[in-house]
């Protein structure tokens, strides 16, 4: 099974992908973990994507759809994945389907977390990065920004996965596990 969580920024979409990767075996394939470790290794393409991430604007399309076509031709995605923040637009949708439709494959349903923005500025602005620094994009004028352009860009493709009958909708502002079993019973699956 191949999905796509949606969500604002802190939506908890990387909690719950966690949780289905370790209860059905899924992998989970964070597009922002692939992008901080880009950053990290400081590549080329780290750097440039450094610069737009910081401004709380997202990395151009075909970098993205490269990335993950990369990432979901490996070995451990053969049982189903989980994408944790792509797609983002339209095109990218499109294009995600075009990629995995020339590869007999398809996301088979797409998880829109929806959740209280402001509850969520308040949120990241408490998260900390493993070293215990508060990461640029959680600073909460950068949170309002994603969020602003999540509601710009990301939310206009919920239409084009609901009218394919494969949006399913989650409280997103329930506990974590609540979050999960919704999630679970949403996808049909069984633990």
């Amino acid at each position: 099974m191949n999905i796509i969580l949606l969500g604002p920024p802190g939506a908890g979409k990387g909690t719950q992908a966690q949780m289905l990767e370790r209860d059905f075996g899924l992998k989970q394939i964070s597009t922002g973990d692939m992008l901080r470790a880009e950053m990290a290794a400081g590549t080329p393409l780290g750097l440039n994507v450094r610069s737009i991430v910081e401004s709380g604007q997202f990395v151009p399309d075909p970098v993205m759809i490269a990335l993950i076509e990369n990432r979901t031709l490996q070995p451990d995605c053969a049982g189903g994945f989980i994408l944790d923040g792509f797609p983002r637009t339209e095109s990218q949708a499109e294009a995600l389907d075009a990629m995995l439709a020339a590869r007999g494959s398809r996301i088979d349903a797409v998880l829109l977390l929806e959740v209280d923005v402001e509850q969520i500025v308040a949120r990241l602005a408490e998260r900390r990065a493993p070293d215990g620094s508060r990461r640029a994009d959680d600073e909460p004028e950068t949170v309002r920004r994603r969020i602003q352009v999540y509601r710009d860009q990301t939310a206009p493709i919920l239409p084009y996965y609901e009218n394919a009958g494969r949006l399913r909708r989650i409280d997103g502002m329930q506990s974590v596990s609540a979050v999960h079993e919704a999630i679970v019973s949403a996808l049909g699956l069984e633990k």
